[in-house]
């Protein structure tokens, strides 16, 4: 049986929930029926460095909002999935679409609704604060909690076990 290092080796793509694993789950309400949700930097510093390494990144979240999607535009991702009800149809679509395999696939998530796509992955991972249900079916359970940089650690851990970590330190730009 494959351990969590090995695994880390032969991830491919990165898949990610939002609220609760970019943010710490607060939102609040604004005009016009969007949200504020505060995001961690170094996460967002570690999702370019990961495209700019090849790595398919995807979002896919229940959560909604104009704002959420600018976020991640903003960082150059193109694969972002809102207001999903079923996860595991979405991810079982782009998995087939893109040619990747889901036992390469690194799936984020915090909550309930995530449980089935954490299942489908070879590399199910959570914030340090994720439920009880999450947490014991996480092959890793980040040290960060949920906008207190868990991404990063993820996406970090990925890059330097493939070696790709700190293969340069210009020109990279975040919002």
């Amino acid at each position: 049986m494959e351990n969590f290092k090995e695994k880390l080796t032969r991830v491919e793509a990165f898949v990610f929930d939002v609220d609760g694993v970019f943010t710490d789950g607060g939102i609040t309400l604004l005009p016009g029926d969007d949200f504020l949700r505060i995001y961690n930097a170094r996460d967002g510093y570690a999702l370019t460095y990961a495209i700019s390494e090849g790595y398919k990144i995807y979002i896919i979240t229940g959560g909604r909002g104009a704002m959420l999607k600018r976020r991640f535009e903003l960082l150059k991702i193109t694969e972002i999935f809102t207001n999903v009800a079923d996860k595991a149809k979405v991810l079982r679509e782009v998995v087939e679409r893109d040619g990747l395999k889901l036992e390469n696939v690194v799936y984020m998530g915090d909550d309930i609704p995530d449980l089935d796509v954490m299942r489908m992955v070879g590399l199910p991972v959570c914030p340090a604060d994720a439920c009880h249900e999450v947490m014991e079916i996480a092959a890793y359970v980040s040290q960060y909690g949920g906008g207190k940089g868990c991404v990063r650690d993820i996406i970090e851990q990925v890059l330097r076990a493939q070696g790709k970590w700190l293969k340069h330190t210009i020109g990279m730009h975040t919002v």
